[in-house]
């Protein structure tokens, strides 16, 4: 039998007075927490996606996102972008935000901006000079040893040379060295640098640039014996330059070493071997770089 006196139960003996009641409609729910759009991405706490900026590099292949055209970047204005798909249809579509796919990814693609000038550099690693004409050649001048000694220094300091209008010649060699100087007629407005091999204390160099004292010379000089020992051996792809005897040849005795028959060619393979300053040896490098400043300076003419 049925008891009674109670509330009606559903067909799990449960009463109906305690079963939770459902809203009537979506409009009863408490929002306020949420608020209306539980799914807006402005939602406090909730991060925003960063789109990124891409330049609108030609060849730059992206998507318009809204129609779906693919193509590459052809042209593009301060407004809009040009792309070119693979039939070379063009279409031109606006520069806005988070527009276009990149690799699926939206993207906002902007006006390229100009790129800086790259500037040149010389072989010396001064700032190459465009446009601007050999300057013509100066009364001053730069001496060095040999044909060698010469070469080495045009491929260097060619171009700033050129541009300050500064002519390096040959001595053949510095046992006349004060004669060549008084020949010269050095003066405040004819300069001379003179760059001499295996300047070091007691050697014979050394005493024969003893003898030239005049105030408008400068005489520079780096160690070696020889200026191929000049050239880095890096740059030439040895270790080390060769150790040659006492009474040998250098040049010979260098060739003996490394199985090169004939010194011309070795040469042709040292000076190959120079690019840059980087393949030549700091005391060269600072020695003809104080002449160049030396037979560079403003001139001035002598007090009256």
């Amino acid at each position: 039998m049925r008891r009674t006196g109670r509330t009606g139960g559903d067909a799990f003996g449960e009463p109906t007075s305690a079963r939770p009641r459902r809203p009537t409609s979506l409009a009863r729910v408490n929002t306020r927490r949420y608020g209306s759009d539980v799914l807006r991405a402005d939602q406090p706490g909730r991060r925003r996606r960063v789109v990124a900026t891409v330049a609108a590099e030609a060849g730059l292949v992206v998507e318009d996102a809204g129609s779906g055209f693919c193509g590459a970047v052809s042209g593009c204005s301060k407004d809009s972008v040009t792309l070119q798909d693979g039939r070379g249809n063009e279409r031109v579509f606006p520069l806005l935000a988070g527009a276009f796919l990149l690799a699926g990814t939206p993207v906002t693609l902007a006006r390229p901006t100009a790129k800086a000038a790259v500037r040149r550099r010389t072989a010396s690693g001064s700032i190459a000079v465009t446009g601007q004409r050999a300057q013509v050649a100066k009364a001053s001048r730069i001496y060095v040893e040999g044909m060698h000694d010469a070469a080495l220094v045009e491929r260097v300091w060619g171009d700033d040379l050129r541009i300050e209008g500064v002519v390096v010649e040959p001595l053949h060699g510095i046992d006349d060295l004060p004669a060549v100087v008084r020949d010269f007629q050095p003066s405040p407005l004819r300069r001379l640098g003179i760059l001499v091999d295996h300047l070091v204390p007691g050697s014979k160099e050394s005493r024969i640039v003893a003898d030239v004292a005049d105030p408008n010379v400068l005489v520079t000089g780096h160690p070696y014996v020889d200026i191929w020992q000049a050239v880095r051996p890096s740059a030439l792809g040895i270790p080390a330059w060769p150790s040659v005897p006492p009474g040998v040849s250098w040049k010979e005795g260098v060739c003996a070493a490394l199985g090169i028959g004939d010194p011309a060619d070795m040469w042709h393979r040292v000076l190959g071997a120079v690019t840059s300053y980087a393949d030549l040896e700091s005391p060269l490098l600072g020695a003809v770089e104080r002449l160049i400043d030396w037979v560079t300076e403003p001139a001035s003419a002598p007090a009256s």
